[in-house]
């Protein structure tokens, strides 16, 4: 699980960093579904948190996992990552992910080589901007063609932030090569295609870690949870 590495959200003077119930909703997904979680992050440590909810009982449990809590105070950077030890990668959401993770050349590399090792590749919200910039071993964008969502332009004009992120993620998408589809503002939206996860929005975090694990599920041929 990819976690964003930044705290500033823009000129506001707010912060931002990863938002915690899209990375616990679909880590408990994944968890009692047998699988082993790693995190990673840009600049590696500790990455800043958004979003916690304490009355949100899967959010506590996630931070109160003691695997969780010493990756939490100093992840690894992807340089650090041998893609081959992973069957998928989740990019997490957060308005953070919108500044660092486009264009971490290393973090694209663990994208392509998990991908082209056959392992699925999925987001929540603007955890989608990793992917604007993924290309893979032949030139051509992960995205390009594929059908997918992300948080969108109408959804970050409803918070108000459409003009202090660095892009629309939506319309870059789309510039991409990207086949966006969404739903109704705040609604949850999971598209898969292929081996791509993605969802639109906060809401669309326990559905993308549930559709991994079935995509998983069926690239090993056993039945999904």
């Amino acid at each position: 699980m990819a976690l964003t590495s930044h705290a500033q959200l823009g000129e506001t003077g707010r912060t931002t960093g990863f938002h915690l119930p899209q990375a616990a909703h679909p880590w408990k997904i994944f968890t009692d579904a047998g699988y082993a979680i790693d995190l990673v992050s840009p600049r590696g440590g500790r990455p800043p948190m958004d979003g916690a909810d304490v009355t949100d009982s899967v959010q506590m449990a996630f931070l109160d996992d003691a695997s969780v809590s010493e990756q939490l105070a100093s992840t690894r950077r992807p340089a650090e990552v041998t893609p081959s030890d992973y069957e998928a990668i989740l990019f997490v959401g957060g308005h953070g992910a919108m500044w660092d993770l486009p264009g971490d050349a290393a973090l694209a590399r663990v994208t392509r080589d998990v991908y082209e090792a056959g392992g699925v590749v999925a987001a929540v919200s603007h955890g989608a901007a990793a992917l604007v910039d993924v290309r893979l071993s032949d030139n051509s964008r992960l995205i390009d063609g594929k059908r997918l969502t992300a948080f969108t332009n109408a959804e970050e004009e409803a918070v108000g932030l459409a003009s202090v992120v660095p892009f629309l993620l939506r319309s870059r998408l789309e510039e991409r090569g990207g086949r966006h589809t969404a739903v109704s503002h705040f609604e949850a939206n999971v598209v898969v295609d292929g081996r791509l996860v993605t969802g639109q929005n906060p809401a669309s975090a326990a559905g993308v870690g549930r559709a991994t694990v079935a995509v998983l599920a069926q690239l090993s041929g056993w039945a999904a949870v």
